[in-house]
């Protein structure tokens, strides 16, 4: 059957080709539409308002930076952070050094900055009501011992002070931790001396073994004959005798020291090692002990020392059970532990030679917390870029602008980098415990008196040591814990200190920037660094 008309045909055609026909036919064809899809739509949507957002807070940073009030400063201004901000507990911030293990981060920075002007130590804020107007004088101690502190020139207790001093007076054993720079020497050295004076006994034999009343063990001869020099002063006034006793030598070195002349030292002040050599060879009997203070606690749990220590502990005749019924004055011997970090394993050490749930606690609000007060910089930098980045920081400072900290994880690199510096015509020192007792003997002495203003060192020179002259830390080696990184920092901005100092640490292994992030962490929620508490708090399994 023939098809007649064009009606049909038209009907039967594809749409596009009859489209052709109507544009053929002179008619205007219908626009093409480009239809996004629903997703792709959405993610276009929310990369703009990411965009958006984030302008805004790059400009609230810029703003913040104008007005110097910011807590974190970043090369990156989104990034920073204003005082005024506030991150949850639960909340994960945005890190700079999130993608500092990428080779490509090299280059960046970030800065923490000083959110008060004095140390922690120094603010009656962060002290009980009762005790924030407390001097040393309506502590009740002794005569002598103000006129030893004002020999010293030292007239305000820190918190620390007021808070460990009334405590320790009345006799029982304690933990005090504190941090670094906040003046935990003169908080157990002025209980320590008071309590001799007021319950005084006869004098040691002029013959046989030293037997002082008094034992202060700290880990390294340097903090040694600091403390040493401290209690002297203190000392002096009340006719006190201080001896410090450090290894090195010869058994005979040991005599000398105990029997140096004037005889009866009422303190002795020790490394582990010289005390367990002089003990072993009966140059040394703690039966009169009274008093024993363990200061720089987490060094003395370093493997090296645990053995001699406990060695130490078994030969005093330490306390087990509360006090009995006359009370704290009874011959008992008091257990003070010190330091700003405690180890794990400590509590366990101390409970095999006396009972650790008799120790009553003492801490400061800022324990482990970053020092607020010191400006922190860190730098992701290529291995290869330290030396330069260093000797250009060196030689760009001015003389004038303080003593200079460089801390290096190894003996060997603090030797290299001395070569190098060496070359360069930079005057410097270097500390390592690797160092003779000879070589070792008067470097630290030389750097406080000020002879030369730069130190590189390992970790020996970052426990317990008065730096008080230092304004520049330099980690040319990133710590290789949270803890070593805590009292690096606090060798500058302490009590004492004319500046708060600024501390500078390069970061190249990606094992350095988990630490980083972490403190990152800590500064951005105004927290205490993570996995910092002491174990020494909770006390040993019974029959463990």
């Amino acid at each position: 059957m023939a098809l007649s008309g064009g009606g049909a045909v038209g009907a039967l055609l594809p749409r596009r080709m009859a489209g052709t026909r109507a544009a053929a036919a002179g008619a205007r064809p219908p626009e093409n539409v480009v239809r996004v899809p629903w997703a792709l739509r959405m993610r276009l949507q929310r990369g703009a308002q990411r965009r958006r957002r984030g302008q805004g807070e790059a400009a609230a940073a810029a703003a913040a930076a104008r007005s110097g009030r910011l807590l974190l400063r970043s090369r990156r201004p989104e990034l920073s952070q204003p005082r005024w901000q506030t991150v949850g507990r639960w909340d994960q911030p945005q890190l700079v050094s999130a993608g500092w293990k990428h080779r490509k981060a090299c280059g960046d920075y970030f800065h923490l900055e000083p959110s008060q002007e004095v140390a922690p130590a120094l603010k009656q804020s962060s002290l009980p009501e009762a005790e924030r107007g407390l001097s040393f004088t309506e502590m009740g101690l002794q005569p002598a011992l103000l006129a030893g502190l004002e020999a010293l020139s030292i007239g305000r207790p820190t918190a620390v002070q007021r808070l460990a001093i009334p405590a320790l007076r009345r006799g029982r054993s304690a933990l005090c931790a504190a941090e670094t720079g906040s003046g935990k020497t003169l908080a157990y050295l002025l209980p320590l001396l008071d309590g001799l004076l007021a319950r005084p006994e006869g004098p040691e034999a002029a013959e046989g073994p030293a037997s002082p009343r008094g034992l202060v063990v700290v880990p390294s001869r340097e903090l040694a004959v600091q403390v040493g020099a401290v209690a002297a002063a203190l000392g002096r006034p009340a006719g006190l005798e201080v001896r410090e006793l450090t290894g090195g030598g010869a058994a005979g070195g040991l005599r000398r020291q105990l029997r140096a002349r004037p005889p009866g030292a009422a303190v002795l002040l020790g490394t582990p090692g010289a005390l367990r050599q002089a003990l072993r060879r009966r140059f040394l009997v703690l039966e009169r002990l009274r008093w024993m203070v363990l200061d720089e606690a987490d060094s003395l749990m370093d493997d090296s020392f645990v053995e001699p220590l406990e060695e130490i502990l078994a030969h005093a005749p330490l306390p087990v059970g509360a006090p009995g019924p006359t009370g704290p004055g009874e011959a008992r011997i008091q257990v003070v532990v010190v330091g700003a970090t405690f180890p794990a394993g400590l509590s366990e050490m101390l409970g095999k030679f006396t009972d650790v749930d008799q120790f009553v606690t003492i801490t400061t609000q800022s324990l482990h917390r970053l020092p607020p007060h010191v400006q922190q910089k860190f730098v992701r930098l290529k291995g290869c870029d330290k030396l330069p980045e260093l000797l250009q920081l060196l030689k760009e400072r001015p003389v004038s602008s303080g003593a200079v900290l460089i801390f290096c994880n190894s003996a060997s690199t603090v030797n290299w980098l001395g070569y190098i510096l060496d070359d360069h015509k930079i005057k410097h020192l270097r500390l390592q415990g690797q160092m003779s007792a000879a070589a070792r003997a008067g470097i630290f002495a030389s750097f406080q008196k000020g002879d030369v203003p730069v130190l590189v060192c390992t970790d020996l020179a970052s426990r317990g040591l008065d730096t008080s002259s230092v304004q520049l830390v330099v980690n040319y080696d990133f710590p290789n814990a949270l803890q070593d990184y805590l009292h690096r920092v606090g060798r500058v901005g302490r009590v004492g200190s004319k500046a708060p100092g600024v501390v500078v640490s390069f970061v190249t292994h990606r094992w350095d920037v988990d630490l980083v992030q972490k403190i990152e962490t800590a500064a951005r929620k105004r927290t205490g660094l993570p996995g910092m508490d002491s174990s020494i708090s909770k006390p040993p399994p019974k029959g463990g």
